[in-house]
């Protein structure tokens, strides 16, 4: 089995779009035109083949035993883009929670759980909240995703983020929307900065 691991080098100082054949940073035309609320951000490989099947499985059949070597593979992304001794709180991106209903589990806890264990920070799993059930991003395009995703989320304690480092995970990124919505709500509670980390992004994403 071959893996698409996406390149750490070449990419958007903020999304991590790689290019290819390019050795330095950019910033790229999508977040030229509309700049994320979060800082930086990294991922580990490409939506595509087997990582598809292995990520499709560990979010909708519950084969959490892939969990070690997901947490792995971020790391070692964070490593390539982040100062990892400047997070201070390590947050999963929150299921809604009729997904959480239907699945059982929310995905992105243990990936961001054990995350935190290997870069010993903090791992708060409740200060970010998803309100109600927006309709899913995989189902829109990108101009709806930003609208869908608008007032989803709240920081329920504040005084954990404020002045503080947070780095948010989730498992796909695909335009950036929701990992920006959170961002943004994160930041009005106090957050100084928000690096999110997913494990697999889009071959369409920004």
């Amino acid at each position: 089995m071959r893996l698409p691991f996406v390149a750490q080098t070449g990419c958007c100082s903020v999304c991590a779009r790689p290019v290819e054949g390019f050795g330095g940073e950019y910033l790229c035309e999508e977040c030229r035109r509309n700049r994320p609320f979060f800082d930086r951000a990294a991922t580990a490989l490409w939506f595509d083949g087997d990582a598809r099947r292995m990520l499709l499985d560990f979010k909708f059949n519950a084969h959490l035993w892939l969990r070690d070597d997901f947490a792995d593979w971020l790391d070692a992304a964070m490593h390539a883009r982040f100062n990892v001794s400047a997070v201070d709180l390590v947050v999963p991106m929150p299921s809604s929670p009729l997904h959480r209903w239907d699945r059982g589990y929310s995905q992105c806890e243990p990936l961001a759980r054990c995350l935190s264990g290997m870069i010993a920070r903090r791992f708060d799993p409740h200060v970010l909240v998803r309100r109600g059930g927006a309709t899913r991003q995989s189902s829109l395009p990108e101009a709806a995703r930003r609208e869908n995703v608008k007032n989803t989320f709240a920081v329920v304690r504040p005084e954990s983020v404020r002045g503080r480092t947070a780095l948010v995970v989730d498992d796909v990124l695909t335009t950036g929307s929701t990992f920006s919505e959170a961002a943004r709500v994160l930041k009005d509670a106090g957050a100084s900065r928000v690096w999110v980390v997913a494990l697999a992004r889009s071959t369409r994403c920004c």
